[in-house]
């Protein structure tokens, strides 16, 4: 295993982790952010009002991404056992 490598399967693992969680985190965002907006509008600073959209909004795009997101994790295990394959010769 040369430095070289290591560092390949650090940074795939890193994209992989940064690639799978965005979908989530930016629905929660973009949520969360017009909850906000509308908030500030409203002068209603009800601090449950923000809660229960962005659970929505992150099941609804779990749903959505799912089959995404596991066709993104089992090509990095894949790959990952393709490695330990080729290590092990």
């Amino acid at each position: 295993m040369s430095q070289e490598f290591v560092i390949h399967l650090a940074k795939n693992a890193l994209l992989t982790t940064l690639l799978v969680s965005s979908p989530l985190l930016l629905a929660g965002l973009i949520v969360g952010l017009s909850v906000s907006i509308v908030q500030a509008v409203t002068q209603i600073n009800e601090m449950t009002m923000t809660f229960i959209p962005k659970i929505i909004a992150v099941v609804l795009a779990l749903i959505i991404f799912l089959p995404w997101m596991m066709n993104m994790m089992l090509t990095f295990t894949q790959e990952i056992f393709q490695y330990m394959v080729d290590i092990a010769k």
